[in-house]
């Protein structure tokens, strides 16, 4: 009954907060002052820049503007912080300077409001750094009030789905997009350095392939077909690789029909790049490079603290195949596996659970997957995976049952995949064909016949390294975030009912 009490209570008070700021915005009309008239207010700084350039900014006239976010009244004078992009700014008003009737409207604004200020730089008494206003004007009346009497916002549903008050209550939050924007400016940066170029592939897909995931499907009513949202870019950049776009990359979202978690969102963004006349190997290299130089550019240093961990991303990173760590964390040798017979038996020895449609290949990849993706903490290429889920890799010589592929792990999760890519167009087809079969066992993630992408390759690929690295992960590392959403401005949420 007290919980019930006091939610009607607070909606209540909310009520009267909503009516009050809306009797405050009729006021403001009736006076001739309508907030929403003024389309224009020309700033010549910021909170930091005042901040950082004090000395030579000090008794200079600067005009800010920002949105308030507390307020003291001291009688004749008056403070407010604003927050602006950079920061916040304390501004000091006095009843001498504006005015009578100019500093009781003043003293009317709620927190939330958005002004222009005009005033010179000084510092208090205090010591804090501030703008002596000379005028103000509102530029924006809010009506809805932020939730600073409740310390900030701090419900992670409400935080996702309202993120435009998450950004404005919680600062690190902002900071981590902020980390983001120049995560991927530096990733950019690295390859156009490179010599690689950027290109834009379709979105809309007319055949599903290039990865193993279940696409969204929509419907184009002028051509009277089905289309899938792009799961993965691949097969077009391959495309421009056969062309003669020796090294191209692609950043962009990929959308992927399946669950949600804390590492999982529908739609997504990687980075794919490719280069004519190297291997994985040379994958690694730019791969690792390329973590190196975001991480150093957007953080300043190399160690990443990431919950109870610090991932070292200075130290080279290490190499290890996939039946290497099979045998290192589950005792099992695959490479004394030689029929289907005793993989099952072996899988059966450790609870895993078989499925009719699987080879030894997959059993290798489930031990994998239970037995070593946690123990991988600092960065691991885990290379040679079975051909049997790598229907796009070139085979490793002398073991054609596995392929020339990397996934990169930190931390136990993957972060990076990568190829030498097969150009075998014969070899290609056959992959395809086994997705295929896949398929019509009722495996809707497998890949489709991709005919048009046969047809490029036998015209001839030359020797091609690939790799796609997901990015929203990728921030995910940098700022310390554990859960995807956090990465994500606007993340896929179920509709309130």
């Amino acid at each position: 009954m007290d919980e019930i009490r006091e939610q009607a209570e607070s909606q209540q008070e909310l009520t009267e907060i909503l009516q009050i700021r809306r009797d405050k915005l009729t006021a403001l009309r009736e006076a001739g002052r309508d907030p929403f008239v003024q389309v224009r207010f020309e700033r010549t700084s910021d909170s930091q820049e005042i901040v950082e350039n004090f000395e030579k900014l000090e008794n200079q006239d600067v005009a800010v503007a920002g949105r308030i976010l507390s307020k003291r009244d001291m009688g004749k004078a008056s403070f407010c912080h604003i927050q602006d992009h950079k920061g916040q700014i304390q501004i000091y008003a006095k009843i001498d300077e504006l005015g009578p009737e100019e500093y009781e409207w003043f003293k009317k604004l709620d927190i939330g409001d958005i002004i222009g200020v005009h005033g010179y730089v000084f510092r208090t008494r205090r010591g804090e750094i501030s703008v002596h206003m000379r005028d103000y004007v509102l530029l924006s009346k809010s009506l809805l009030p932020l939730p600073e009497k409740f310390h900030g916002l701090k419900d992670v549903d409400t935080r996702y789905r309202q993120r435009y008050v998450d950004l404005i209550v919680n600062p690190e939050v902002r900071e981590t997009f902020v980390k983001r924007s120049r995560a991927i400016t530096a990733i950019r940066a690295y390859f156009d350095n490179l010599g690689y170029l950027e290109v834009d592939t379709p979105v809309l897909n007319t055949v599903q392939g290039g990865a193993t995931a279940r696409p969204f499907v929509t419907h184009h009513n002028a051509l009277g077909i089905d289309l899938y949202l792009r799961i993965a870019t691949e097969l077009y950049l391959k495309r421009c690789i056969i062309g003669g776009m020796d090294r191209v990359y692609e950043i962009g979202r990929l959308f992927r029909n399946e669950g949600m978690d804390t590492r999982h969102n529908p739609e997504f963004t990687t980075i794919e790049f490719y280069e004519a006349y190297t291997d994985i190997h040379g994958m690694m290299e730019r791969t690792e490079g390329l973590m190196r130089h975001v991480v150093q550019q957007v953080n300043g240093c190399l160690q990443l603290p990431f919950g109870d961990q610090v991932i070292d991303m200075e130290q080279p990173f290490r190499r290890a195949t996939m039946t290497q760590l099979v045998k290192e964390y589950a005792g099992v040798d695959f490479d004394e596996i030689s029929d289907l017979e005793t993989a099952k038996a072996a899988a059966k020895e450790h609870g895993l659970k078989v499925e009719p449609k699987h080879k030894k290949g997959d059993i290798l990849s489930l031990f994998f997957e239970k037995y070593c993706e946690d123990k991988l903490i600092q960065p691991t290429f885990v290379l040679e995976h079975p051909v049997e889920i790598s229907p796009l890799a070139k085979r490793v010589p002398n073991r054609p049952g596995m392929t020339q592929r990397f996934e990169l792990f930190i931390n136990g999760a993957e972060y990076a995949n990568a190829f030498s890519e097969l150009n075998d167009p014969i070899d290609q087809r056959g992959r395809f064909e086994s997705q295929m079969a896949l398929r019509a066992m009722g495996d809707l993630e497998a890949s489709e016949m991709d005919e048009d992408f046969l047809t490029a390759m036998e015209y001839g690929m030359p020797p091609t390294g690939g790799c796609g690295i997901g990015i929203d992960r990728f921030i995910m590392l940098i700022t310390g975030n554990t859960s995807i959403r956090d990465v994500l401005l606007f993340p896929t949420m179920k509709p309130i009912d």
